[in-house]
């Protein structure tokens, strides 16, 4: 008894001190925490994107230093508030600390259902069954017979009164709870994971146990590729309750911010098409796959089914597609070469042949401008191959393409009115929220389909509500107030981004440059990216390399510590001020197969920086080669 009063004392101690040192963090919250999508992107080292902002916090704490100024220091949290971001690592490590655990064992979410799927994931490979213990109810949205037929997830499912009921079981046992206070765990019940949701924050995760360790990394992976963390909002709305800590009750009007959202979008698209706005732009390409999948289960008799990608494309688009069909038999990934010597459209002709033969039902994801070399194909050759009517081995009439477009870079340009260039081709839209749509204020995105794929969006919302993986009432709140500006705050930053490439013309001729053309330009595509392959030397072709990836790093490294206030280390785009780098290969490309990878610089202006400084620490650098 002695022994268990002291550990209980020794325990509360701890709880007090945990509890009393965040109480006082939030009282000295770094702004930029809760309203920037990354923090910190000046101290940034990408090989400890995952640990170093917990390894020095851990560091504040136990000096017990909370200081304004010394929580402003800390470096970058994981990567882009998709993974992690500072309050949901400061989170994930309360909880951890308060149930004596290391802070990997707690993962939150912004979606309530994904952590489900990210554990059911797992199994499919470990060939594990799973016991889905419910107390309370399940989310609405989150229908069992279609996470079984389209995602390819086996599991039952148990209703639970009490953890006392916990029957044994021969697999993995998730307890799954719908609760007020979600940062609290009893992590002695005897289940492999507990996940807590909250309706108005989302959810969390514990892994429960160090036999359940080789899970954590990839359901960090799924948080990553398939949803986002809970938002900076909501979790320090969850942090507000756990020290009871005074908290502002946010008031959304979101009806109002949902329909000024939906009617931008309407506008800038040139589409009469209801969008679907996720999350992120990841959230929303995996409610595009995953509804398309849907449907062709429903409507094409178990064809197999090809999601088309370009090899070198974001990461993120590559990386989610070969996940999908990872986990389903009759999906596979296909590579579609689209620049750097490759032509779009030879490329589409080529794969959909193939595609036709094998009767299977084509879906292409690719972007327009191309990510990172900024090509645009011929439109009218790539409307024709799209429409193109194609025969199978038995000379039936081949499946019609969906052309899935990533036009994050162009958001502005209208491919899908009923009189632009793919009004004939099945196509849906979308982009990347993080980007011009909120000026890098959060990470929602939004999908929309022309007139000839609309019939298409039911099943898009669908998966999109079943992944729990809608827009905030926060971010729609951002995206209305920012979404009537974007299409100026793009004409902005490309006349500075047009600027900036003709100076580098001049002052270092023999760089090769991707940027669109003045013509293109013309037709509306206006990014405000460019990638820059610099100029290199050497006796052999590695030699030659190894020297330009140093001067890519040489060159970023100044711009970035020469002009910290507006120059940054991201793979963002879109924002409302500043200057962004960085190499494809080792971010945006950063599951990319090794031979597809670009080591190039990627550089993308806004409207609101000083392009002045920009060129004068260009011309320094120069001067020093």
């Amino acid at each position: 008894m002695a022994y268990l009063a002291a550990y209980f004392k020794k325990y509360i101690m701890l709880e007090n001190t945990v509890v009393n040192y965040i109480k006082n963090v939030l009282t000295n919250l770094p702004k930029d925490w809760l309203h920037l999508t990354t923090h910190r992107l000046d101290i940034y080292n990408e090989e400890l994107a995952k640990t170093a902002f917990l390894y020095t916090f851990e560091n504040l704490f136990k000096s017990n230093n909370y200081s304004s100024n010394a929580l402003n220091e800390l470096p970058t949290a994981f990567d882009y508030i998709r993974l992690g971001h500072p309050l949901s690592c400061v989170l994930e490590w309360t909880i951890a600390n308060l149930n004596q655990i290391t802070s990997d064992h707690v993962i939150s979410f912004s979606s309530e259902s994904i952590p489900i799927l990210a554990v059911l994931r797992k199994n499919i490979f470990e060939k594990k069954n799973t016991l889905l213990l419910v107390k309370n109810e399940l989310p609405k949205s989150f229908d069992i017979e279609t996470v079984k037929k389209v995602y390819g997830y086996q599991f039952q499912v148990q209703q639970l009164e009490s953890t006392q009921e916990i029957p044994d079981f021969e697999g993995t046992t998730i307890l799954f709870d719908n609760k007020k206070d979600i940062y609290n765990f009893d992590n002695s019940v005897n289940v492999d994971f507990i996940i807590n949701i909250r309706n108005d924050l989302g959810s969390i995760l514990l892994v429960n146990g160090d036999d359940n360790k080789n899970y954590i990394s990839e359901i960090q992976h799924v948080r990553r590729r398939e949803t986002i963390a809970m938002t900076p909002a909501n979790t320090l709305i969850a942090l507000q309750e756990l020290t009871n800590s005074t908290k502002d009750s946010p008031n959304f009007d979101t009806k109002a911010n949902k329909t000024t959202v939906l009617k931008t979008i309407k506008e800038i698209t040139g589409v009469n098409t209801n969008a679907v706005v996720g999350s992120s732009g990841l959230s929303i390409q995996y409610a595009i796959v995953m509804g398309l999948i849907d449907h062709a289960i429903e409507n094409y008799n178990n064809r197999p089914i090809k999601i088309v990608v370009p090899p070198n494309c974001y990461g993120g688009t590559n990386d989610q597609a070969r996940r999908v069909a990872a986990c389903l038999n009759n999906v596979e990934v296909m590579d579609l070469p689209v620049d750097g010597g490759y032509d779009m459209v030879n490329s589409i002709d080529r794969v959909l042949e193939t595609i036709a033969k094998e009767n299977a039902v084509p879906y292409i994801i690719a972007e327009i401008p191309t990510n990172p070399r900024v090509e645009v194909p011929d439109l009218l050759k790539l409307k024709e191959v799209l429409s193109k009517e194609r025969k199978t081995t038995s000379n039936e009439r081949a499946i019609e393409p969906v052309f899935i477009l990533d036009q994050t870079f162009c958001p502005n340009v209208h491919f899908l009115g009923d009189n632009e260039i793919l009004s004939s081709v099945k196509t849906i839209a979308y982009v990347s929220g993080s980007k011009f749509p909120s000026g890098g204020r959060c990470t929602a995105g939004y999908c929309t389909a022309n007139t000839k794929a609309a019939y298409l969006m039911d099943k898009i919302a669908y998966h999109i509500q079943l992944c729990d993986n809608e827009a905030t009432d926060l971010q729609l709140q951002i995206l209305a107030a920012q979404m009537p500006s974007m299409n100026q705050r793009i004409e902005s930053a490309y006349k500075n981004t047009r600027e900036f490439v003709t100076f580098i013309e001049e002052v270092l001729p023999e760089a090769k440059i991707n940027f669109v053309s003045e013509e293109l330009a013309q037709e509306g595509f206006t990014p405000s990216v460019f990638s820059l392959d610099l100029p290199t030397k050497g006796n052999t072709k590695e030699e030659r390399e190894t020297y330009k990836r140093a001067l890519n790093l040489k060159l970023i490294d100044l711009m970035i510590t020469q002009i910290p206030d507006e120059s940054k280390y991201c793979v963002s785009y879109g924002q409302l001020k500043g200057c962004y780098w960085t190499i494809p290969a080792t971010s945006t490309q950063g599951t990319t197969k090794e031979e597809d990878k670009d080591y190039i610089a990627r550089v993308a202006l806004s409207g609101n920086m000083d392009l002045e400084k920009h060129k004068e620490v260009f011309l320094d650098f120069v001067k020093s080669l």
